[in-house]
């Protein structure tokens, strides 16, 4: 290989490499689960965080373990309760000048049918996984399109791909996401700015102990669908590649992602074998 090439081929593996070296990252929900793996994964390949999450203990708790913590933000909310979005946003611009990725994790589950839900619970899960969450998408698009460019991860879930047992305004907001962001995503393309769906199966995360039941009280079980699940550093690994690659969507976790498929390609065969698969 002439030099050249090998130049180009070093400046080329620098830049994959370094992907997110100096972005700053909004990450939501990041006191636990899926939000405290990216923190962790991210800060290790150099990324300046804002972990927000309503548990400022925790929040800044994870800081004090992450790799260059003086470089991170701690910046609580709750995303039940909407209104400060542009204030976050203007203490992050305050702080950073700029803003790469925003990464809506931040969520809370249900475990209890749809006739036993009140709907005090139905709005507050539709007011935390929707309303919260595009809300804060809608504060740092004027900042988006002013940069030429910005990215959003959506954590949305295999129960936005279809319903489930115990989980019918789990996934409903789960799916209203993926229409707004789809909708979204074509709108801003021409500003410069991408979108990453991902649709984690059972991921090994405390979830399902905060999950919300009929009353609204915290399920406080750890559910063997999640027990088993995959190691939560293998999923964040997959959410990076595929939000590093553009990707529109990524489905992440194990056998359960069979269910995707057959429900797109033998819809019969799906509605015969999913019903029967245990809720928790």
């Amino acid at each position: 290989m002439h030099t050249w090439a090998h130049g180009l081929f070093y400046l080329w593996f620098m830049n994959t490499a370094n992907y997110y070296a100096h972005k700053v990252i909004w990450i939501t929900g990041a006191s636990s689960g899926i939000g405290a793996e990216l923190a962790k994964q991210l800060a290790r390949k150099g990324a300046k965080l804002i972990l927000s999450a309503r548990d400022q203990m925790k929040l800044e708790a994870l800081a004090e373990t992450l790799e260059n913590h003086s470089s991170h933000l701690v910046l609580p909310l709750d995303l039940g309760k909407n209104g400060n979005e542009l204030a976050y946003v203007e203490q992050i611009m305050a702080k950073y000048g700029r803003l790469d990725i925003l990464i809506n994790n931040g969520g809370v589950s249900q475990r209890a049918s749809a006739l036993e839900t009140s709907m005090e619970v139905n709005r507050q899960l539709m007011e935390v996984n929707f309303f919260g969450n595009i809300a804060l998408a809608k504060a740092v698009l004027p900042i988006f399109r002013q940069q030429g460019s910005g990215q959003f991860l959506v954590v949305s879930s295999i129960a936005g791909k279809f319903g489930f047992h115990l989980r019918s305004i789990y996934s409903a907001s789960k799916a209203a996401l993926v229409g707004y962001y789809e909708s979204l995503a074509m709108e801003e393309e021409r500003h410069g700015i991408k979108v990453t769906l991902a649709f984690p199966g059972k991921i090994n995360t405390p979830i399902s102990k905060s999950a919300l039941t009929a009353e609204g009280t915290a399920h406080g079980q750890m559910d063997s669908n999640q027990a088993g699940g995959m190691p939560v550093d293998e999923c964040v690994a997959q959410l990076l590649r595929a939000l590093e690659q553009h990707k529109r969507e990524v489905l992440i976790g194990r056998k359960e992602l069979l269910a995707v498929y057959l429900k797109r390609f033998v819809p019969a065969l799906f509605w015969k074998i999913i019903p029967r698969q245990s809720a928790t």
